[in-house]
């Protein structure tokens, strides 16, 4: 029963595999059909924050005349729009429409004293026109905070007298200023309204009738302010807010890189048939320390990497007392902005033309959910391939309950099916290729000890068996052996290019799986993350590092309580220390926050700049050459195992570059095959390297020893 039993898990195996490439293979389709998406939008919009300007402008001799002279500066620069934000006091005072007291600077303003009892807000506007169009969206902003005002003038300007302390007064969100909508739009700018749930209670009406005004500016998206979109404080207004866009043909803007999603804004994209256009903000501090040319590549990059379409700038202003004067980066933006050296010109280059950004046609054929149905089989089966890796003889119940757990989590929570299969694939093709690797190495040094999937567990096998088989392979008492009789140097560079190009290919099986899993929009907009991309980040490197210390290593070490009861040497601490930096250094590496040196600047915007597209830093120019390098040495000294296991970092890492669901599918592939290429080519050059240390230490160290020692 048993003998028959490995029968059928050995041709379970050959089918698992069969299964897996079927998936692959029904991966393709959908590819191409995310790359035919990525092709739809390529218009890009750049914005630029009208608050900032206000505040810039207030801080000059002449507010207005510098106000009219950088915005003209900033459209000629290819600014076509203008973001807008609701008002408030202040921003009204600072615009100039109105100018707001206290108590006591009203009485003292008027030569009186100030009335005991009270400690109300006086407002004035600044004249006829700024009372006639402010004054309403002012008191509609106290009716609805329901304060208690009357009207009030004072030199034949009118105002109000609101029973409300200064303090809280300014803190009250009033409508858009539509004095300055009307002065942006007669410029010729578009306007990019800024919507915050602060403005309660929700009224349905007034918003209507406000995207009717806004319409007529030629609105067409809208952008939030805060950490909440319009209406998420109750999900009845915000399916509300998402009809009335709806009805005006508008869609949203989504902000890359928040710390935390804005609120409702998924809500709002599903219902808007996912209208959304995803947006890059270029912080003040960037706006005022970057270079013009490093704005323009970073915008470039964004455009190419990110999807990202469309750009908002915000301008700053500082106190510079050496100068003994204010600064701002308006005129620094706009440098960054035009000229055939600025953004504008760089991204028409590449294909993205400034106008108004279109959402990307997603539409999925009918086809495509079945194909995903066998792309996830395909990883079921590779997920069962790496446990029967270590586990022998469960393939097929393995299988099995694979089908059984995504059916039950489907029902669940068919995302979260589609991202654990897809991150169970990620772990397990470049985990079975660097144990591919070893196997080979391990067969043609010490012997054979573990067939992936297969059935010959050398766990089982006797200590003497194992000593016998070090012994045949140099060891000496079962001794660990770390020099191999290895072949000819031409043999050796030819297994290792033919184990480097197989092993990669092994883990680039996952890539179809994931991008054939998580074929889905909100992964392009980032609205929903591939989670789980730490544990691919830690998980293939400590798989191999187990397979490496229980499955090929000498036999002491398959004894488990005799590892653990090894006494912790200094060279054990400082092993683990080492090891525990290293690990730090990487995953300080890892993810969209990770930390480049100034070096790494440079050669990354070299490569931009002749490749179009720059491979990963940690691929080309460490872990492809060391892998390579590794596989070499390896058929020689047995310490050059360590560095295939470091290799497992650019194999995952290739992986990991098209878990970006958010970069074009393209790019990621361009990407990754620059980093196998230029890798492989540095690696070349590695072993040369070696070989000519290898050759001089071998002529001339027994001399130098031998001098020495007289």
């Amino acid at each position: 029963m048993l003998l028959r039993w490995q029968q059928w898990n050995r041709h379970a195996k050959i089918w698992l595999w069969v299964i897996t490439l079927i998936g692959v293979a029904a991966a393709m389709p959908l590819g191409l059909v995310r790359m035919d998406m990525e092709k739809t939008s390529k218009n890009i919009e750049y914005v630029f924050d009208y608050r900032d300007i206000i505040e810039v402008s207030e801080l000059q001799s002449k507010p207005r005349e510098f106000m009219k002279e950088k915005l003209e500066l900033l459209k000629d620069s290819g600014i076509t729009t203008m973001a807008v934000y609701e008002s408030s006091l202040k921003e009204l005072v600072q615009s100039g429409r109105l100018m707001y007291f206290s108590a006591r600077d009203a009485a003292l303003l008027q030569g009186k004293f100030e009335a005991t009892g009270q400690n109300y807000t006086y407002v004035l506007f600044n004249g006829k026109e700024e009372e006639e169009k402010i004054g309403p969206i002012v008191r509609e902003a106290f009716d609805r905070a329901e304060a208690v005002y009357r009207e009030w003038s004072y030199e034949g300007r009118n105002g109000l007298v609101i029973e409300m302390p200064v303090g809280e007064a300014v803190m009250k969100v009033m409508d858009f200023d539509p004095m300055a909508m009307e002065e942006l739009n007669g410029m010729g700018f578009k306007i990019l309204p800024r919507f915050s749930d602060r403005i309660q209670p929700y009224d349905a009406e007034a918003l209507d009738k406000l995207l009717g005004q806004m319409k007529e500016y030629g609105v067409t998206r809208v952008l939030f302010d805060g950490d909440k979109v319009k209406g998420a404080s109750d999900k009845a207004n915000l399916h509300s807010f998402s009809e009335l866009l709806n009805n005006y043909g508008m869609g949203i803007a989504a902000i890359e890189n928040l710390k935390k999603p804005q609120k409702g804004i998924n809500t709002l994209a599903y219902d808007t048939d996912y209208n959304v256009v995803r947006l890059y903000s270029l912080s003040a501090g960037d706006g005022m320390t970057m270079t013009p040319e490093g704005i323009a590549d970073r915008f470039l990059l964004a455009a190419k990497d990110r999807n990202i379409r469309m750009f908002f700038l915000n301008g700053m202003v500082q106190a510079n007392t050496d100068k003994g004067k204010f600064v701002h980066n308006l005129d620094k933006i706009s440098q960054a902005l035009r000229g055939d050296n600025g953004a504008v010109a760089k991204l028409a280059e590449h294909g993205f033309t400034p106008g108004e950004p279109q959402p990307f046609d997603y539409e999925q054929p009918s086809w495509a959910k079945p194909l995903r149905g066998v792309v996830a089989l395909g990883a079921i089966a590779l997920i069962a391939l790496v446990v029967g890796t270590f586990v022998p003889g469960v393939n097929i119940p393995v299988f099995l309950l694979g089908l059984v757990g995504s059916a039950g989590l489907y029902k669940l929570n068919s995302s979260t099916m589609e991202q654990a299969l897809a991150l169970g694939a990620a772990i397990a093709a470049p985990t079975l290729a660097l144990i591919w690797a070893m196997n080979r190495i391990t067969s043609r040094t010490v012997g054979d000890r573990r067939i992936v999937g297969g059935e010959d567990w050398s766990v089982g096998r006797s200590q003497a068996s194992l000593a016998a088989d070090e012994a045949a392979a140099g060891g000496k008492n079962g001794r660990l052996n770390w020099l191999f009789a290895a072949p000819s140097v031409g043999k050796r560079l030819g297994l290792a290019i033919n184990w480097f190009v197989v092993t990669a290919l092994i883990s680039l099986i996952a890539v179809p799986l994931v991008f054939g899993l998580l074929n889905n929009i909100t992964y392009n907009l980032v609205l929903e993350q591939f989670r789980g991309v730490s544990v691919l980040h830690l998980a293939p490197i400590a798989l191999v590092a187990i397979y490496v210390v229980l499955y090929t290593g000498h036999a002491k070490l398959f004894n488990i309580r005799k590892l653990l009861a090894q006494p912790i040497t200094l060279t054990w601490v400082v092993l683990v220390a080492v090891i525990g930096l290293v690990g730090y250094y990487y995953l300080s590496r890892t993810g969209n926050a990770g930390s480049v040196t100034p070096i790494e600047l440079v050669i990354r915007n070299f490569l931009e700049q002749t490749f179009g597209v720059r491979p990963r830093f940690k691929e080309f120019l460490l872990s492809h050459p060391l892998f390579l390098l590794g596989l070499f040495l390896s058929l020689r000294y047995r310490a050059a195992w360590l560095l295939v296991i470091v290799g497992s970092i650019g194999q995952l890492s290739m992986v990991d570059t098209f878990a970006h669901l958010h970069t074009p599918l393209y790019i990621s592939a361009i990407r990754v095959l620059l980093g196998l290429g230029t890798g492989a080519i540095i690696g070349c050059i590695l072993i040369v390297a070696w070989l000519i240390v290898e050759g001089v230490l071998k002529k001339w160290a027994p001399v130098l020893i031998r001098k020495y020692i007289k």
